[in-house]
């Protein structure tokens, strides 16, 4: 790579949108690193019992939420590891929701079922999002170890009989990529309105496990041939068609598009440390000892810092550089003071 130009290297000469806000538009709340499975590919290395250390206490987690509501924050999503396995996880959400909240659910589908659906189906929920990684129990079984596709499917008719948004997720891995026509058909069939999926990111487990689980490049053709495909088909469907969403394909590309416009997102970690972004190492606040308008303020500011456009720079280069993403390390320029 040339090392861009001086305005890629510079960002604080642009204007940019999130400059101009009190607030984020999106936080990306990662509840827990506990989950009920132990996927293979898990970009946040969840498992059952693995819970981070210092993750939010019940009361601290709705005060967070508290704070969302007061500041306007008009778009949060739930997610994990599991989400369901947080006790005051229905607790929260109903928080949120009631006070207008819009909600994005994100769930491996083990635990979600009519009673859930129900409660959600009085929120503002924008989506609920399940990973369909296969279409066969033993395919997904070898992915996501300790799963049954069956409960997923249930989940999803939940999803769909209580009258809400239902998208799906697939990441290909060796294991599973063959399963891609399947999965979406069956995607399908369940109801779902969108379909989200694109090459693997190299965080995390699927790190760990990179060589064994990193599609072949004649892999990814045809599971692109499908993508393009089966896009093309749901345009020529029309209004209410499924939408296949995988452009920016790589991650290396979303994060070209991060040098002209950082996004207007939180990530927020368990422990309430907030990320700059999910491929990136950087922590730019501490949740518990910053306010969420201290914390949007240094993540402003941290997009300002040529050490983090530096690691973004490589991280477009490389894709072995997304390895180091799990590991945590303050941005000093930008963390708040406790």
């Amino acid at each position: 790579m040339d090392g861009g130009t001086s305005l890629e290297r510079h960002p604080a000469q642009r204007t940019r949108q999130i400059d101009a806000l009190a607030a984020p538009i999106f936080v990306s709340w990662q509840l827990t690193r506990d989950c009920d499975l132990a996927c293979i590919h898990c970009c946040t290395e969840s498992a059952p019992g693995k819970s981070m250390q210092g993750e939010f206490s019940r009361e601290e987690a709705l005060a967070f939420a508290d704070e969302l509501i007061a500041a306007d924050v008009p778009y949060v999503m739930l997610c994990g590891g599991e989400p369901m396995v947080v006790p005051y996880f229905l607790e929260l959400a109903e928080r949120l929701g009631e006070a207008g909240v819009q909600l994005k659910i994100e769930t491996n589908g083990q635990r979600f079922g009519p009673e859930a659906a129900e409660r959600f189906a009085k929120l503002p929920i924008r989506s609920v999002q399940i990973s369909l990684d296969a279409d066969t129990e033993e395919v997904y079984a070898r992915q996501r170890p300790g799963a049954s596709l069956a409960k997923v499917h249930a989940a999803c008719r939940a999803v769909r009989d209580a009258g809400l948004p239902l998208e799906v997720t697939f990441a290909p891995t060796r294991v599973n990529i063959e399963e891609l026509p399947a999965a979406i058909a069956r995607a399908r069939a369940l109801g779902a309105f969108r379909f989200n999926s694109g090459a693997l990111m190299r965080i995390g487990n699927a790190a760990k496990n990179w060589r064994k689980l990193t599609p072949s490049d004649a892999q990814y053709a045809r599971f692109r041939a499908t993508l393009d495909r089966e896009a093309a088909r749901s345009r020529g469907d029309g209004e209410g068609a499924m939408e296949l969403c995988y452009l920016p394909f790589r991650m290396e590309e979303g994060l070209q598009q991060l040098l002209y416009e950082p996004p207007a997102t939180l990530l927020v970690l368990p422990n309430g440390w907030v990320k700059a972004a999910a491929a990136l190492p950087y922590v730019v606040a501490e949740l518990r000892h910053c306010s969420l308008s201290e914390a949007w303020h240094n993540y402003c500011r941290a997009w300002q810092s040529p050490l983090l456009v530096d690691a973004l720079h490589r991280a477009i280069a490389d894709e072995a550089e997304h390895a180091a993403a799990n590991s945590w390390q303050e941005l000093e320029l930008a963390v708040c003071n406790a």
